[in-house]
């Protein structure tokens, strides 16, 4: 009788988690699809990407609503947002933070910079050196910044969204693939529909302005970290991993790739998949979860013409046969 009635206690458990876990899904997604309408494939991501501790790289035109993506995301978690404006005369310390003399203690005092915060938007990175450039690396590596021989660590949560126009490169630094490798993945927003934007400029005459965000969280504080430590616990099977270095091999020795997926990216491309998975309130990873971020993970790290992504990404797709040796699992979070 105890044994049965401790595997009803821990099956009710994990009822209420998923219950619980599958609201605060809901309303970060309801959030983001109000503030980024008609964009639900890349609401998707782009929570994947934060529920994996990665970041993002947005490339797209002007307007179409990357500062209202991330300025919403900062809200929907309930973090501090701070927004970088990239340009040529942008320092390193500009992005970090700096030293000051206190006149009333005597004594050097730390001034954070905009790093320092939850949810950093880096705006058309590609503008600023690649000195400026360097110091994003620690941060977004490392989550923590080294001033004077002395570190300071960043938000556990520190999430990176930086933009870029893919056609205006004069007077522009293209990102060192060291750099590159450092984002999770890379996205294109698109022009909206347009009954989508009908219904913006609706929202824009109804508010008075451009539509404003909703104060309170959809998440409570500690909750973001702990999904996150939930997506780094849940299972791959052996077969899955090993479908995953095969698809990395593909792309290393392929003559139509620059360079291949470096061990860290192919960590990434788990994390990715197991946060997928998390998003589908699964336990356990499937290659549906493999296939679904392959994309946006391959967009930033292979050198290919623009338009060309979806082409490659079903090449490497195919090389490799779906493993099919997997446990029988009807687990769920």
């Amino acid at each position: 009788m105890m044994g049965t009635r401790v595997d009803q206690d821990g099956a009710a458990s994990d009822s209420v988690a998923q219950e619980h876990f599958g609201q605060r899904i809901a309303g970060l997604r309801t959030r983001l699809n109000a503030a980024l309408q008609g964009k639900g494939a890349v609401v998707e991501h782009v929570l994947t990407a934060l529920l994996a501790q990665g970041h993002i790289l947005l490339e797209d035109l002007p307007g179409l609503g990357k500062t209202t993506l991330a300025r919403a995301l900062a809200s929907a978690i309930g973090g501090r947002f701070a927004r970088l404006q990239c340009t040529p005369d942008l320092l390193p310390n500009d992005i970090t933070g700096f030293n000051v003399f206190n006149q009333k203690l005597r004594e050097f005092e730390f001034m954070p910079g905009p790093v320092f915060a939850d949810v950093l938007l880096a705006d058309e990175i590609n503008r600023a050196t690649p000195r400026a450039q360097s110091a994003l690396l620690e941060a977004m590596a490392e989550r923590q910044v080294t001033v004077d021989n002395e570190r300071h660590p960043l938000s556990a949560g520190f999430f990176v969204i930086a933009t870029q126009n893919p056609i205006e490169h004069h007077g522009t630094h293209p990102l060192p693939e060291a750099q590159l490798d450092r984002f999770a993945i890379r996205l294109s927003v698109g022009y909206p529909a347009p009954e989508d934007e009908q219904r913006l400029l609706a929202a824009a005459v109804r508010e008075g302005t451009f539509p404003t965000e909703r104060k309170v969280p959809a998440l409570q504080a500690g909750e973001l970290q702990e999904m996150q430590a939930i997506v780094a616990g849940l299972a791959v099977a052996p077969a899955l991993q090993r479908y995953l270095v095969e698809l990395a091999t593909v792309t290393r020795s392929a003559a139509r790739f620059a360079h291949g997926l470096s061990p860290r990216a192919l960590l990434m491309w788990q994390r990715l998949a197991q946060a997928r998975a998390f998003l589908e309130q699964r336990a356990f990873v499937t290659p549906d979860d493999v296939q679904a971020v392959a994309g946006p993970l391959l967009n930033v790290r292979v050198a290919i013409h623009r338009g060309g992504e979806a082409e490659l990404v079903q090449d490497v797709l195919s090389k490799v046969a779906v493993p099919t040796d997997l446990p029988s699992r009807d687990e769920r979070i």
